[in-house]
């Protein structure tokens, strides 16, 4: 008798979040600072490898990306929904699979219709405040950080580690790169939309 195995609950949520422009690494460590001041818990630094699929024919503005985190075989698959924002808040529904072999996940997307569209790379230090992970992000367009938690708190976190609610951005890292990657017309529509 064979009995089968109960499948695996994929990681399904609706993901809250505030992103920030930062003038560089000073704020950064400004950030940093105040985090250990409120005895925020560094939660693990990486690096990680974003490449952002297309394709052609998709009507529905979802985001298809694979990420590899510090060169390792496997990766996450994560598809995104369409943004909405609440406050100022970025909402959007999102699905995560761990992948044992990036490689072969990026073949079988590609079988299925997808190309890639570009990559782009992120260094990514996350601490933990209260409900909250705050990120401080380094990508070759520039300095971020992000907080990513329940909604109802997020402004208040914000303020709370000397951000103002009311200045964070609406662009995604994928839209942030692929202006990046088309060159200073697309850098200065960028910096317009910032």
């Amino acid at each position: 008798m064979t009995t089968k195995s109960k499948p695996q609950h994929r990681d399904r949520t609706l993901e809250s979040e505030l992103k920030f422009k930062l003038a560089g690494p000073a704020d950064h460590a400004r950030l940093r600072r105040r985090l250990e001041e409120l005895d925020a818990k560094p939660a693990g630094t990486y690096d990680e490898e974003n490449v952002r699929f297309f394709q052609p024919g998709k009507r529905r503005p979802m985001s298809l990306r694979l990420r590899i985190l510090d060169g390792r075989k496997g990766g996450i698959l994560t598809v995104k929904g369409p943004a909405r924002f609440i406050r100022g808040i970025k909402v959007r529904e999102e699905t995560e699979v761990g992948v044992d072999d990036a490689q072969a996940a990026r073949d079988l997307v590609e079988s299925l219709g997808y190309t890639v569209a570009f990559t782009y790379h992120k260094h990514r230090s996350t601490w933990r405040l209260n409900e909250v992970d705050v990120t401080l992000d380094t990508l070759a367009f520039g300095f971020f950080t992000e907080l990513e938690g329940p909604p109802e708190v997020l402004e208040e976190t914000a303020r709370t580690i000397g951000l103002n609610p009311s200045r964070a951005i609406k662009l995604s890292y994928s839209a942030m790169a692929r202006r990046f990657a088309l060159g200073p017309s697309a850098k200065a529509a960028q910096l317009q939309a910032v």
